[in-house]
């Protein structure tokens, strides 16, 4: 075998989720299966328990079973946004979605990573903004530190790795550049003054 200077004995377990050991167990013993739970009916019941757990949720939110959510307290949902089943949001660090925001079936929002330089693998952790009227695709997955812009769309099966520029489609892995949003009733000025300017900047985490 090859010898190397990794050594994960040294990993130091410094992360702290921001609520005492009580709540984080009431939340893995009791709220969380609720929340994944098939038979809980519709997305009112599941939205109180998420705000019963400190996230903040938005009127007309729609989350469907199996979806998983680390912490709720570091998660803030926009209005008549849809969770669809089995999401995974992974968020040891703040996830932000918008307003009118789609996530579908399966996709995975990953807030930590480890640096692979540091023998000991130390963790870090990096919020993750989805914009107004973004699409995250069924099976995509956001890595730590992204920003999605608004209306943007990551495809099915891509991992977005750097930020998403308003409108624009990425795909692939990692994400790339692959064409425009184009919504019904624009005029064509709007929509080509994004086909000409793909350096639009996203808004920031708030």
């Amino acid at each position: 075998m090859y010898a190397t200077r990794v050594d994960l004995s040294l990993y130091k377990h410094t992360y702290r989720p921001e609520q005492s050991r009580l709540v984080q167990a009431l939340w893995f013993f009791a709220g969380l299966p609720l929340l994944r739970c098939s038979f809980l009916p519709g997305s009112g019941l599941r939205c109180r328990l998420l705000r019963l757990f400190g996230a903040e949720i938005g009127k007309g939110v729609v989350i469907k079973p199996g979806v998983r959510v680390k912490y709720p307290w570091l998660l803030k949902v926009g209005d008549h946004t849809w969770i669809g089943e089995d999401c995974w949001i992974d968020n040891l660090s703040a996830v932000h979605l918008g307003d009118h925001v789609c996530v579908s079936q399966g996709a995975y929002f990953c807030t930590g990573n480890h640096d692979w330089s540091d023998p000991a693998f130390a963790l870090m952790v990096r919020p993750i903004l989805v914009n107004d009227g973004a699409w995250i695709c069924a099976r995509a997955m956001v890595l730590p530190g992204v920003t999605v812009g608004a209306a943007a769309i990551l495809a099915a099966g891509s991992v977005a790795t750097k930020n998403i520029p308003p409108f624009a489609i990425h795909a692939g892995n990692p994400a790339a550049y692959v064409g425009v949003r184009k919504i019904a009733g624009e005029s064509e000025a709007q929509i080509s003054s994004r086909t000409t300017d793909r350096s639009q900047t996203c808004e920031s985490f708030s």
